[in-house]
């Protein structure tokens, strides 16, 4: 793949993560996107471009974490997942609303988990894939459904008022 291939798949991801950000559970609009047929062939290529591209995406905030050294790694892997996550909500999200849908993007799934599981220290990369997928999946699901990924914003009169009168 030269450059000028690089850039137009670049291209028609981003504008298929534009449209489907309306509705990432929605079937991606390959055919509303100029090119993306030809460029692509089917959805589940597509879906497998986007998962590649979000795994490269995670990676650098995973490889940014733990260039101090830090002892606490589910911390760690707990902070660079949010932050890819907040940076790429869109992707993530279609990433989560897809992946059930075709084979090969349930494998570079449970790839993901796994590696979240060993760089989080949660398994051990000797332990069987089947063992280390569950524990993967475990975690994912905290990280997908715990605390929320940004802090509401306050609306700084109503937080005045709440402090002068608590029960306000």
């Amino acid at each position: 793949m030269g450059w000028t291939d690089f850039y137009q798949r670049r291209d028609i991801a981003d504008a298929v993560l534009r449209r489907a950000s309306r509705d990432p559970r929605a079937h991606l609009p390959l055919a509303e996107i100029p090119g993306a047929k030809e460029v692509f062939g089917s959805e589940e290529q597509l879906l497998l471009a986007l998962q590649y591209r979000w795994s490269r995406l995670l990676s650098g905030h995973l490889r940014t974490e733990f260039e101090d050294g830090t002892d606490d790694h589910v911390e760690a892997v707990t902070r660079a997942w949010h932050r890819a996550v907040r940076a790429n909500r869109t992707l993530r999200a279609v990433l989560d609303a897809q992946v059930e849908r075709y084979p090969a993007v349930r494998q570079m799934h449970e790839a993901e988990v796994r590696m979240l599981a060993v760089a989080a220290g949660l398994a051990d990369p000797g332990e069987p894939a089947d063992e280390i997928t569950k524990v993967g999946t475990a975690f994912f699901a905290l990280l997908r459904h715990g605390p929320e990924l940004e802090a509401p914003r306050r609306n700084p009169l109503g937080h005045l008022l709440k402090m002068l009168a608590p029960s306000a």
